[in-house]
């Protein structure tokens, strides 16, 4: 049987080149343009001085919450703007970007803040909300740090750094990373997003088609944890 052959010689467990550009955007005070290969997103990560209306007022905590959208452009046929009810696949990824922030964040530390991820994405090729996610750390750590050097926060509320990739399989093949064309081919199709040292903060994965073995499962989480051991290490050279 004929090995699938990824573009520009990919290796199977190879990522695509991966980028992050600080200071995208002027106002927000962390911003970062995100690039996963031809997948691009602008995050950025905005303070408010107030909790969220459903929150009590006797909790401590402040709270970190995300918004995620597709330009129109950012797909090979136009999207629509969803400016009045979101799609089940757009909440859905914004839970999963939200959920993940706060969970590498103490919000004790942060009281009577909301810190709101936004997540553009300008081009689309697959890996969108890993690249959401991992983008919209460093903007949250870049506005983290700001808050803290300008006396708003007394203690940092960031316990570790988080990042996520995605993984698949075609056929028997696994593979790291997919873009858009194999991750609409893909018989398996996961998101791991995982802390620094390793623990669990997501980890979904679906068989498009025929189920496969715990053993394979397995893998997939252990390639997709060493690639995220190196997108976390990007972040201290960035």
């Amino acid at each position: 049987m004929t090995k699938y052959q990824r573009k520009n010689g990919r290796k199977y467990d190879e990522m695509r080149p991966v980028k992050f550009t600080r200071d995208f955007t002027k106002h927000a005070l962390g911003s970062v343009l995100v690039e996963f290969g031809d997948t691009k997103v602008i995050t950025t990560a905005s303070v408010e001085h107030k909790k969220p209306k459903w929150m009590e007022p006797d909790d401590l905590r402040g709270w970190i919450t995300a918004e995620y959208s597709l330009l129109p452009s950012a797909t090979n046929t136009r999207c629509s703007r969803e400016r009045n009810k979101v799609s089940g696949r757009t909440h859905e990824i914004q839970r999963l970007i939200g959920r993940s922030m706060r969970a590498c964040v103490d919000l004790t530390k942060i009281p009577d803040l909301t810190i709101t991820i936004d997540a553009d994405v300008i081009q689309a090729d697959g890996g969108t909300r890993t690249a959401s996610i991992c983008g919209g750390f460093v903007a949250l750590h870049d506005a983290i740090e700001k808050l803290l050097k300008s006396g708003e926060l007394k203690e940092n509320p960031i316990k570790e750094p988080i990042a996520a990739i995605s993984i698949g399989m075609l056929g028997d093949d696994i593979l790291l990373d997919l873009d858009y064309d194999e991750d609409s081919h893909a018989r398996v199709d996961s998101n791991v997003v995982l802390t620094k040292s390793g623990k669990i903060v997501d980890f979904q994965t679906t068989s498009e088609g025929e189920p496969y073995e715990k053993e394979k499962m397995d893998e997939l989480f252990d390639i997709a944890s060493g690639a995220i051991k190196k997108i976390i290490a990007m972040y201290d050279k960035i």
